[in-house]
């Protein structure tokens, strides 16, 4: 029996987790996992019982990056026509809210794919970088858009300039991580955390990840009249009716996604 190069399990309230599971190549993604991976995020994102989703490699290693024996006969047509933004894409179109549990390395298209989470939880093993420039390339799926953003440009040139790898410490200084755990329970964590956002209204939840992520590369007025607008509309939710309501109760709201 063939060994699945991506296993996606749903866990117990709302949470589905997805692990790469390329050990021997610690994690690299050729374009069949980004295949199976962009798939797996389009049924995630329209299944009605995933609330959160956890992004992992592993305990050893997140994803070391592409799988460099394919550059080594690849031409400008064949990268062209693969389209590779369409597997990318469909995790940053997905709206529900991704964490990343990073054990070991997440370097180039791995570090890229940890950026595309909306929190990342790193063991002290992480290590993360852009390392393109070692092989007479650059990073080409967010490395240098994606980390400006994050870290500012002098952190990021550094990073894309050198190819130099960062611990998870350095990386949680710089706003990189969200939060650093011990190895071993580095992907418990984000499933906790997952589990928490997925007691939340998931339209609340929706609404908050659209706003942020489109805000960002908006004028801050323009940025501020979306999140009014988007605040206002929550108004006419049930969910928002239940979670003022079991607040004055002293209860646990059930969120409904209505």
């Amino acid at each position: 029996m063939e060994e699945q190069i991506i296993i996606c399990e749903q866990e117990k309230n709302g949470v589905s987790v997805i692990r790469l599971n390329r050990p021997k190549v610690r994690n690299a993604l050729n374009t069949e996992l980004r295949e199976q991976m962009a798939e797996i995020f389009i049924k995630l994102n329209d299944d009605v019982n995933t609330k959160a989703i956890v992004l992992t490699g592993g305990d050893k290693v997140f994803a070391a990056g592409a799988d460099i024996n394919d550059f080594l006969t690849a031409k400008t047509v064949d990268v062209y026509l693969r389209h590779s933004e369409r597997y990318w894409d469909a995790i940053t179109n997905c709206r529900k809210p991704i964490i990343a549990a990073v054990n070991g390395y997440a370097l180039g298209g791995g570090c890229e794919l940890a950026m595309h989470a909306d929190i990342i939880v790193a063991g002290k093993s992480a290590k993360f970088g852009q390392p393109e420039i070692k092989i007479g390339l650059m990073p080409g799926a967010g490395g240098t858009q994606r980390l400006f953003r994050v870290i500012g440009k002098h952190k990021a040139m550094k990073l894309i300039l050198t190819g130099d790898m960062i611990s998870a410490d350095e990386a949680d200084q710089m706003g990189l991580v969200s939060e650093v755990v011990e190895d071993e329970v580095t992907i418990k964590r984000a499933i906790e955390i997952a589990e928490q956002l997925a007691g939340y209204s998931p339209i609340a939840l929706t609404q908050i990840k659209e706003v942020a992520n489109l805000g960002v590369d908006m004028p801050l007025q323009a940025a501020l009249a979306l999140e009014r607008k988007a605040f206002q509309i929550l108004f006419d939710t049930e969910d928002q009716k239940e979670g003022a309501k079991a607040f004055l109760e002293k209860r646990t709201a059930e969120y409904k996604g209505q």
